[in-house]
């Protein structure tokens, strides 16, 4: 794992989640890499360096954020963007290799009633790029156990399980399945990846409406420190293609969540 994202948003709160980022990285020696868009449409004449004069403003913005974390001994790196969230992401990932982007559910603290805001919502459902989506407030600890819940064990690239398997492997993690049966499963979903069950101490089966009721139904027996999922356009998160918001009453996760994104389907 060699560059990590953190995308800043508004969130008074943004250090918090730099800070978790940091802590993480710092396992792994990684490149650390704190991203702000804007979008700002500049015209000739007076307004020519209007784009210049924000992306200015943006550049010291991060930079307070960042003093008010502890770097241990990393670099962190700035990056801005003049336009779209994704087109930015995109770009950046194209020309350095982005491993993991690490975010908030929220940008903002505007409305409560969201576990994933516009922004991160946007992140996850139109970027391919794995994220750990890190609650509010959460301070870094190595996972000792990590929770994958899933519909269908079918996968299509063994690579999709890259940032697990590099997780495991530094903190020696143990990895627990869920397979959860949801009403029109077939028996082709049944059928677990082969490497995704060798990295794997246990499998449970259970059904359930969503795989989200499945994951809330063995979650405290299990007591995960992580959770991993994947992300389908039929599976988890599934909401976010009729929106890009998911609401805490369609999904709520206390602990810091995994997405790896799958091939689209």
């Amino acid at each position: 794992m060699k560059n990590i994202l953190v995308p800043i948003g508004t969130s008074p709160d943004s250090h918090e989640t730099l800070q978790y980022a940091v802590d993480f990285a710092s396992h792994f020696s990684a490149a650390l890499y704190v991203m702000e868009v804007f979008n700002v449409s500049a015209k000739t004449g007076s307004l020519g360096n209007v784009a210049e004069k924000v992306t200015e403003s943006s550049i010291e913005r991060l930079k307070e954020i960042i003093t008010k974390v502890d770097a241990k001994n990393l670099t962190i790196k700035i990056a801005t963007y003049n336009g779209d969230i994704i087109s930015g992401l995109k770009d950046i990932n194209k020309e350095l290799g982005i491993d993991l982007i690490i975010l908030s559910p929220k940008s903002n603290d505007i409305n409560e009633s969201l576990y994933l805001g516009n922004t991160s919502g946007k992140i996850i459902k139109q970027t391919n790029i794995p994220s750990l989506i890190v609650p509010k407030g959460t301070i870094f600890t190595p996972y000792k156990t990590i929770l994958t819940a899933f519909k269908s064990g079918v996968l299509k690239r063994k690579r999709i399980l890259d940032p697990l398997v590099i997780i495991k492997k530094k903190f020696s993690s143990k990895v627990n399945l869920l397979l959860v049966k949801t009403p029109g499963y077939t028996d082709d979903d049944l059928k677990i990846n082969t490497a995704l069950m060798d990295i794997s101490e246990h499998l449970t089966l259970t059904q359930n409406a969503t795989t989200y009721l499945g994951v809330l139904e063995h979650f405290q027996a299990q007591h995960p420190d992580l959770l991993c999922v994947f992300r389908r356009k039929r599976g988890f998160f599934k909401k976010l293609w009729e929106k890009n918001t998911i609401s805490k009453s369609e999904f709520y996760s206390a602990v810091p969540v995994l997405v790896l994104n799958v091939k689209k389907d």
